[in-house]
């Protein structure tokens, strides 16, 4: 297998740029015909408030970066708009897809879970601004977590001691890295994964990402060996 880096683009900028430039002329027209056309009220607000939404989505597809995951022999490296981090191929336990139990069966969920050997690590490389980010990004994820608890004692307990320092290995963090944290334990302990990377708007299929990162983390350790 070829070691050269490898890097997964998103498919969510599509049409990023044609969303931008439709959403800024139709709130031109619709503020044209506000101005000039009164009686055209009721088309102008449509331009106006389709204008907008077009440019809101399209202005957040072009901040998301291109880049969203890159395999190097050091690791893996997660790509946000609000940062990134860097998990190496020997702090992952495991590579999966995040299932969860809905009666008998099991549902497939958007996500590519990463459980760690030590958070530490994530902890002392993420920044404060991609945290605050992930936490609140992750809010359908502590929904998932709820669902799967039977002891709601133990999510009352955790939401109680959130924003208290966290010791992790002889290690004390404090603010939002101590939140982040807290969440990682909490995440990892209900769904299984302490870190979780949406797969919804990447070219590969789940199971062929999750196949290609499982051999090119097999290759890396090897070479280490």
């Amino acid at each position: 297998m070829n070691n050269d880096p490898v890097e997964i683009r998103t498919l969510s900028k599509r049409n990023a740029l044609t969303l931008t430039l439709t959403g800024s002329v139709l709130l031109l027209v619709g503020l044209c015909l506000f101005v000039g056309w009164r009686e055209l009220f009721v088309i102008a607000f449509m331009c106006f408030f389709g204008g907008a939404i077009a440019l809101v989505l399209g202005v957040a597809k072009q901040v998301e970066p291109e880049v969203v995951l890159r395999l190097d022999a050091q690791g893996l490296v997660f790509f946000h708009r609000r940062g990134q981090l860097q998990v190496e191929w020997q702090n992952i336990q495991r590579l999966d897809l995040l299932r969860v139990q809905r009666g008998i069966d099991w549902l497939t969920l958007p996500y590519l879970g990463i459980k760690l050997k030590a958070i530490n690590p994530v902890l002392d490389g993420i920044s404060p601004r991609l945290a605050t980010g992930l936490l609140a990004e992750q809010r359908s994820l502590m929904m998932t977590a709820v669902a799967n608890d039977d002891e709601l004692q133990s999510l009352e307990h955790y939401l109680s001691a959130e924003f208290e320092p966290l010791v992790v290995n002889g290690d004390r963090y404090r603010g939002l890295l101590a939140m982040f944290g807290r969440r990682c334990l909490m995440l990892d302990k209900y769904l299984g994964f302490h870190l979780y990377i949406p797969v919804e708007f990447l070219p590969l299929a789940p199971e062929q990402l999750l196949r290609q990162l499982r051999e090119y983390r097999q290759q890396q350790l090897r070479d280490l060996d």
